[in-house]
């Protein structure tokens, strides 16, 4: 490594050392300082402009490998919610399923409740009728005989008392 840098520095002399006595053309010169300048550069800024260019990638790389990195859980988030959406949905379709079937049950226990309620209501109605024909009955009888027993002007046989009970009744 000392020897190509002694060998930069002494080119420029080497150069000016060959000169010819006729015209004077420095277009040697020039490149070999030129050259010499770039090597010199070469040597200086070589390793912090790799080590600035490694930099840069090192963290571009990071960058696509975090972004790469949050784009897989965001894929991951993804999946994981459709997986819960369509359970959502599984879910939701077996609770309308569940609502329809308990929705026919309470409709079919509804009007079982409603034609108990039909016929309990008929048959208190029934007993009812019974009791008040019984009370009119009652009433009719007991009308007839009170008017019969309030008279004393009027005799009565058994035949003609069942025979207007009769009338009365019908």
């Amino acid at each position: 490594m000392k020897i190509k840098i002694l060998f930069f520095l002494a080119l420029p002399f080497l150069a000016y050392a060959s000169e010819h006595g006729g015209t004077n053309y420095d277009i040697v010169e020039r490149t070999l300082n030129f050259l010499l300048f770039f090597a010199i550069l070469v040597y200086f800024a070589a390793k912090p402009l790799k080590a600035l260019y490694q930099s840069r990638i090192d963290r571009i790389a990071n960058k696509l490998e975090s972004i790469q990195e949050k784009l897989r859980e965001s894929k991951a988030k993804k999946d994981d919610v459709l997986k819960r959406v369509e359970e959502a949905k599984q879910n939701a379709n077996a609770l309308i399923e569940t609502a329809k079937k308990e929705a026919v049950n309470l409709a079919a226990k509804v009007k079982k409740e409603a034609q108990n309620d039909i016929a309990n209501i008929e048959k208190g109605y029934k007993e009812q009728k019974e009791f008040e024909e019984r009370k009119m009955t009652k009433g009719v009888v007991n009308e007839i005989l009170s008017d019969i027993f309030s008279s004393d002007s009027l005799k009565v046989d058994q035949k003609e008392l069942v025979n207007i009970i009769l009338k009365k009744v019908s």
